[in-house]
């Protein structure tokens, strides 16, 4: 009986990282949007609504998925979202236009939503509490390994295939695969309450500073990361003169800074304090990004793409966690709530399209550099608040 349970235990937490993979799917609208530009000759305002419809469903339906998970469970929470990213996949892949595409991405974007709220807080409460930052940053890991992998298959498509679009057939077989996986696994939660919310409960959390804080820290590091995914291969198109293709592999260079990010830190978070690790990561990714602007040799640039990667990669994660541990019993509601700011990526990024297409694309990319120097200030707004 106890090699059984062991068993299920394994299949359990293989179930719920494999979901982090799946979570991964949605970062693949940066690259896709290059492309889909380019096939439909589009403005950088129009092409920049097809992420702005992907991430606007956080804001949307963060809460009313916060409050169906506490009727219906984290895990069938989870079931739901992998469903609709199976089938949300399929879409661009058999019905190629402007208007499925937006459809297709709104529907990812839908199905994303429901994936992060619910989650992070199934993993969290399957482990210890005062392992939760080091345990979300490990799915971070499995997460971007899946980022870093998109435009790596979408440029070996592209250039072998003719067909980019294969990248959406293999993901819907992928989510497929996930949503019988975590179907037949069984899952013990603990550690977290798992109770009943409402939408004016969320709302009052903002009422708690930390937990604003948090809020804005999410909402911009999300606009952030959007907005590097997207303009990585404008950016080495204009300053190097890449084609399209290979442009695109500087999205791959972002995000396996990430993973080796996460994978640090998932080590680091447990032997120094995550606000002390944030606060100096935060001041390297500001020097790093303001020297990005005005570089133009490749390897520079790459590298430069590589420390902003790394040093980015744990700021999600830190900050849900202590969200999280500040109401712990509360998590459904204050899970809602993080989420809600992943919808950064819905209004950073169309303000730099409009600003690119009027002020030009260096402009533009101040957005990002004052998105960093936000988040550094609430990171020691933070420190302050844990220290009192």
């Amino acid at each position: 009986m106890k090699t059984k349970k062991s068993k299920s235990n394994w299949l359990s937490i293989i179930a719920v990282f494999f979901g982090f993979f799946i979570m991964g799917f949605v970062d693949i609208v940066g690259i896709a949007t290059n492309f889909i530009k380019n096939d439909f000759n589009l403005s950088s305002t129009l092409a920049n609504v097809i992420p702005m419809m992907t991430f606007l469903w956080f804001a949307v339906f963060s809460i009313p998925v916060g409050i169906l998970m506490g009727k219906i469970g984290r895990k069938q929470t989870v079931l739901l979202s992998l469903i609709l990213t199976t089938a949300a996949m399929l879409i661009p892949y058999i019905f190629y236009d402007y208007i499925m595409v937006l459809i297709a991405f709104g529907l990812l974007g839908i199905s994303n939503t429901i994936l992060q709220v619910s989650l992070n807080p199934l993993v969290a409460s399957l482990f210890e509490k005062d392992k939760t930052a080091s345990i979300l940053t490990l799915g971070q890991f499995v997460k971007a390994i899946s980022s870093f992998l998109g435009p790596i298959i979408v440029g070996f498509a592209a250039s072998y295939f003719s067909n980019w679009k294969m990248i959406f057939m293999i993901y819907s077989s992928m989510a497929f695969l996930s949503t019988l996986l975590l179907f037949f696994s069984k899952t013990n939660e603990k550690g977290f309450e798992n109770t009943p919310t409402n939408f004016r409960n969320v709302i009052n959390l903002l009422g708690n500073k930390y937990i604003l804080y948090c809020f804005f820290c999410i909402l911009l590091i999300v606009g952030i990361d959007v907005g590097i995914n997207t303009n990585v291969p404008e950016l080495l198109m204009k300053r190097t003169s890449l084609e399209l293709n290979r442009a695109g592999l500087g999205i791959s260079i972002y995000f396996a800074a990430r993973i080796i990010g996460t994978f640090f830190g998932a080590f680091m978070l447990l032997k120094i304090s995550p606000l002390n690790y944030l606060k100096i990561s935060l001041l390297i990714a500001m020097a790093t990004f303001f020297l990005l602007m005005f570089i133009s040799n490749l390897w520079i640039l790459m590298a430069l793409i590589f420390i902003i990667g790394f040093t980015c990669a744990n700021v999600f994660s830190i900050i849900f966690s202590y969200a999280l541990k500040e109401s712990p019993t509360r998590s459904n509601e204050v899970s809602a709530l993080m989420i809600m700011g992943v919808s950064g990526g819905a209004i950073i990024l169309p303000l730099q399209g409009i600003i690119n297409d009027h002020l030009g694309f260096f402009t533009s990319l101040f957005i990002l550099f004052i998105c960093l120097v936000l988040i550094f200030i609430f990171t020691l707004k933070l420190d302050k608040n844990v220290q009192e």
